[in-house]
């Protein structure tokens, strides 16, 4: 690990600030990715910034009809909370099974939307919900804001604050772990929402994305075998040790189909 200028800010205001000042700075939040990095040095920032004590970061309300999660909000947090279990079931079960206990008790929900790592959980909800990533000087819808492989709307400082996540008429969540990663191979959040079905996919391919013809197919009749039939393209789809492109192919209409089943509980 290369040496660099630790910094813990207690409220947003200081941390913003002192992200401005560095040269390069970084921002750390549940560190999952960002510390086995750093302890590779692969990436050699001047200034890592410490979200971990800003007390405004965190926590779970609902207001109206949304579930606002603060960017700090622990996985495990999320996971355990009644308030979300209630409103969005899929969104507690998403929470509760990404990782393991320590991953879940130190990784974030900003975190882990910032990352945007193909193969993590949050960004299935996020899309597959139509939730709206709220920084410290916009907000992003979620069609917006994934643009590509770990790539994703943020600008030069920009620092999530929280994600509001829409309420939906019912939404269910099923991934196929890595059996040794337990990252996910292929995941598939569907929901019905206010404005319509929604189907995200992630961990299949390069970034999270919207089925639209599945989304059809749920629209005239929201069953596990109204995609029956529905294809999904190999050239979408991630092609490595792991699986092959026309594996992770059939592997989404599998997992989608359960997703499906899980929404009508």
């Amino acid at each position: 690990m290369y040496s660099f200028n630790y910094h813990r800010p207690a409220s947003l205001a200081d941390a913003t600030a002192l992200l401005a000042k560095a040269s390069d700075g970084k921002l750390l939040a549940g560190g999952q990715t960002l510390l086995p990095t750093l302890k590779q040095r692969l990436a050699q920032p001047s200034d890592l910034v410490d979200l971990g004590g800003i007390a405004e970061l965190s926590g779970i309300k609902v207001d109206g009809g949304a579930v606002v999660i603060g960017a700090g909000t622990k996985h495990a947090a999320v996971a355990a909370s009644a308030e979300v279990r209630k409103a969005i079931p899929a969104l507690s079960h998403l929470a509760g099974g990404i990782g393991d206990p320590q991953v879940r008790n130190m990784g974030t929900l900003g975190g882990s939307v910032a990352n945007n790592d193909p193969a993590a959980d949050y960004p299935g909800a996020v899309l597959g919900l139509g939730a709206t990533v709220h920084t410290n000087k916009r907000t992003i819808a979620a069609d917006d804001y994934f643009t590509g492989l770990f790539e994703t709307a943020l600008e030069e400082g920009e620092i999530i604050t929280k994600i509001s996540f829409p309420i939906p008429k019912r939404a269910g969540y099923v991934k196929f772990p890595n059996p040794a990663s337990r990252y996910v191979m292929v995941g598939a959040f569907v929901a019905e929402t206010a404005s319509g079905i929604r189907v995200a996919i992630n961990g299949a391919g390069p970034g999270v994305f919207r089925h639209k013809e599945m989304e059809a197919a749920l629209a005239k009749s929201f069953s596990a075998d109204a995609l029956k039939g529905v294809a999904t393209d190999p050239k979408r789809m991630n092609n490595d040790i792991h699986a092959s492109a026309e594996y992770r192919a059939h592997l989404v209409g599998v997992i989608a189909k359960r997703a499906v089943q899980a929404a009508l509980g």
